[in-house]
């Protein structure tokens, strides 16, 4: 059985930084897709990062610069760096693998206020 287990979520205050982690287990970590999402209660979960099982990695607009997503094939662990952090990146944060069809984390909540 496939399970996503995701830490890191906090409140912060704008600019500050928080590091997520997903540790993954119950399969071939090293052939999967990563994706990091975000969703905001009322709307629909929207993708910030993502990374290939080759190391490709594109990221949305509004992160590109401030966030940066990783993955340790070896410890089955994906990481989103996030620095500059700003109001609007408040959310719920999910890491998933494989698509939107694929497994997801339980999501950790990321508050960004003064």
């Amino acid at each position: 059985q496939v399970h996503l287990m995701e830490s890191g979520g906090g409140l912060v205050e704008p600019g500050g930084s928080l590091r997520l982690s997903c540790k993954v287990i119950g399969i071939n970590f090293r052939l999967t897709s990563v994706g990091w999402y975000r969703q905001v209660s009322g709307k629909q979960r929207e993708l910030v990062a993502f990374i290939s099982s080759g190391g490709d990695i594109s990221y949305e607009d509004s992160v590109k610069g401030r966030f940066t997503v990783s993955r340790d094939n070896i410890r089955r662990t994906t990481s989103l760096q996030m620095n500059s952090l700003k109001v609007e990146d408040t959310a719920n944060y999910f890491c998933n693998i494989n698509g939107p069809n694929g497994h997801w984390g339980q999501g950790t909540q990321v508050t960004v206020s003064s």
